[in-house]
């Protein structure tokens, strides 16, 4: 830290145009990201369901169409007047610079799978040329069409439809946070600092931290797929982690002035023992973000890019802009005053106060603080997890009314069936599994090269029709069912269909098997992300304390944090409470397991933040000599308002996803907001306290190999 502060205070003006220049330019890549990203990615790309994906499409030709349309005629699809109307909304659609082919319930036969049961709502599906961009054809094409063609309503739904929602929703969405966010932020840095120039520092280091982390999404883009939720992390903890860590710098800063130091011996102890604890903070919490990469959903791996990106940004801002501005600014970081009264930092006040109350009624304090934390952790005692449909939108969004359409007026599971592809199979063989397949329950009906077959009886009446189902040694079979596809019903009936047995080669696929597949790949890496989190939780806190037992505590803490933050998310989107205050959103029975990942990994991360700003002035102070309790004092009371305020401001950057127009999106925002406030008090005002307190001397143990480990590699101020 001694190099880092020996350059930028030595040449503060040339350290800061430096990375101003460099954001300066990777924002300008930085922006360009916007339009890479996609919408999709929760599906495990090794399943077998994907497999199947794969298989269809290469050597049946069977490819999802890049988009699917519902006419809603005014009378029956049968009539001459709907026809009519279809060829002309078909020609129209065709005409499209952009469009491949158009084919639709009247091109394909007249199929009863392709009509509404009122008969009077029929699906188009259009394919584009592959040199195209997928959203902007969509785009064109909704423009083109609008809500009505000729007198038939037009509902656009698939793929390509959920992904320009979710953007433009997004989008929109990010801009409104922000203009929230950015002047409450500003409100309550002017009330932390008392005055103008000081609290503008912080918002320097959060804006430049979000072009920062906007540069590496773009690089992300270049070699992998990255999920359009990614930027609501880069914004939102870009700009909270940022005024965090300048909170940090900033206060410690105006500590060593007050005590006498010159203003470059002030920025350069600043660097030395705030900055040491930024660097390690950083560390802590990119590794943690990081676990996400273990899994094989790109929607989950794009936050380990994000996060990482934003933490590194952080800690080069914090490290090199901010010392170097504090340099040049000296003591006029505290003009254009706000507060009355001195600026600096005391060591008696309201949370030396808080503390010693902890600490002498300990045992009653943590009583009734994990009593009403287990109350919380109660409220989740029903959860469901799941994953997420087009549901996550608003009722009234088109998309939303499109799907709903499908859902209500459709044989929905016509057009989500069950995939299998078998190879190796002899026609007797094949016709002893379809017969068994036919009678698993829920499966209305089997299509294969043999007919269709019902409950094991086959009709080869129908036979011709499904020809093109078997090419060379691989054969298709199309299994339609009655239940819905992407919940635990779809998940049970994927796993009793695996389970058939067969003396052939069996691959299933379909909605169904992908949403399971893509449970179960998140179920089977959970152990793993645990392991990581704990194991470098618990290396890199002893590395920073040289203590076995509160790398252990911090961990557990965090635990009961997340269990208190699922509660109250079953309480608001499972049970449906307070949808007066967080806006309305549409109930679907489950908390989207994806999404609860990333609120916990995000969430351990930041916490782990401010057991870090807190600890590391404890045991500066226990280092010079303090007793445990007066250490714990002292060290809340420096760094209480630091974490107080920072937490305050993180969650004023995460709230106003609330307003967002994507459930998921809903979720993350009070969900992380919940979790550093609750962290931020009762944790660290309340448990910390009073364990350290009952802990004792114990807060320092380690064996005596550990002692030597940490006396080679550990942190020390």
């Amino acid at each position: 830290m001694k190099f880092i502060a020996r350059i930028v205070v030595g040449r503060p003006l040339v350290a800061l145009l430096v990375f101003l220049g460099l954001v300066g330019v990777s924002a300008i890549w930085g922006m360009q990201a916007f339009g890479n990203l996609e919408a999709a990615g929760y599906n495990d790309p090794k399943s077998e369901s994907t497999q199947v994906f794969n298989e269809l499409k290469t050597t049946f030709n069977v490819d999802n169409p890049e988009l699917v349309i519902v006419g809603d005629f005014a009378q029956d699809v049968q009539t001459e007047a709907s026809r009519t109307e279809a060829a002309a909304l078909s020609k129209t659609i065709r005409d499209i610079p952009g469009v491949s082919t158009v084919s639709s319930y009247f091109s394909l036969g007249e199929p009863t799978s392709l009509k509404s049961t009122d008969s009077k709502a029929a699906y188009f599906f259009v394919s584009y040329d592959p040199t195209v961009k997928v959203s902007a054809e969509t785009t064109l094409i909704e423009d083109t069409l609008g809500a009505e063609h000729d007198g038939v309503k037009v509902y656009y739904t698939g793929i390509s439809a959920m992904a320009n929602a979710l953007n433009g929703t997004i989008t929109k969405d990010i801009g409104l946070a922000e203009s929230i966010a950015i002047p409450l932020s500003l409100i309550l840095l002017l009330f932390v600092f008392g005055s103008l120039v000081a609290a503008g520092l912080p918002l320097m280091v959060g804006g430049l931290v979000m072009l920062g982390g906007f540069f590496f999404i773009w690089v992300a883009t270049q070699v992998t797929d990255v999920s359009i939720f990614a930027l609501n992390l880069v914004t939102a903890m870009g700009l909270g982690l940022g005024i965090d860590y300048a909170l940090l710098m900033v206060n410690r800063f105006r500590e060593e002035r007050a005590r006498g130091l010159a203003v470059k011996d002030a920025v350069t102890r600043t660097v030395e023992t705030a900055g040491r604890t930024v660097l390690f903070s950083g560390l802590t919490v990119a590794v943690v973000i990081a676990s996400m990469v273990i899994f094989p959903q790109y929607f989950l791996r794009s936050f380990a890019y994000a996060g990482v990106a934003v933490v590194f940004v952080a800690v080069l801002g914090a490290l090199i802009a901010l010392p170097a501005t504090l340099t040049l600014l000296g003591d006029r970081v505290n003009k254009v005053r706000v507060l009355r009264g001195d600026l600096t930092p005391k060591d008696t006040g309201m949370w030396a106060t808080i503390s010693r109350f902890v600490m002498r009624r300990a045992i009653p304090v943590l009583i009734i603080a994990l009593v009403a934390l287990g109350g919380l952790v109660a409220l989740g005692s029903n959860v469901k997890f799941g994953l997420v449909d087009e549901r996550i939108l608003a009722k009234d969004a088109p998309i939303a009314v499109a799907s709903e359409i499908v859902r209500t007026r459709f044989d929905g599971q016509e057009g989500k069936p069950v995939e299998i592809i078998v190879k190796g199979a002899t026609e007797k063989e094949l016709a002893t599994y379809i017969d068994t397949l036919s009678e698993t329950q829920h499966i209305v009906r089997v299509q294969s090269q043999l007919g269709i077959t019902v409950k094991g009886a086959t009709d080869t009446r129908f036979a011709p029709a499904f020809a093109n189902y078997v090419k060379g040694d691989a054969q298709r079979i199309v299994a339609i069912d009655n239940v819905e596809a992407r919940s635990t019903a779809g998940m049970d009936l994927t796993n009793s269909i695996r389970g058939i047995d067969a003396p052939f080669e069996v691959q299933v696929g379909g909605i169904a098997a992908d949403y399971t597949d893509s449970m179960n790949g998140i179920t089977r890496m959970l152990p793993w992300l645990l392991l990581w989190v704990f194991a470098s939780t618990l290396i890199l806190l002893f590395l920073f304390t040289g203590s076995i037992l509160l790398p252990i505590k911090a961990f557990l803490l965090n635990i009961i944090t997340l269990g208190a933050t699922l509660g109250f998310l079953c309480w608001v989107f499972l049970d449906g409470n307070m949808r007066w205050l967080f806006g309305d959103f549409q109930l679907t029975g489950s908390i989207d397991a994806s999404n609860f990942i990333l609120i916990a990994v995000v969430a351990f991360g930041l916490s782990m933040d401010y057991e870090l700003f807190l600890l590391s002035r404890i045991k500066e102070l226990h280092d010079q000599g303090f007793s445990t309790e007066e250490s714990v004092a002292l060290g809340l009371q420096r760094s209480g308002r630091i974490i107080t305020a920072a937490a305050l401001i993180l969650a004023v950057n995460f709230l106003p996803f609330v307003t967002s127009g994507v459930t998921s999106i809903k979720m993350l925002g009070l969900g992380l907001a919940f979790a550093i406030l609750l962290d931020a008090t009762v944790v660290r005002a309340l448990l910390v306290p009073a364990l350290m307190k009952l802990f004792g001397a114990a807060n320092w143990w380690a064996p005596k190999w550990m002692k030597w480990v940490f006396s080679k590699v550990g942190l020390d101020h």
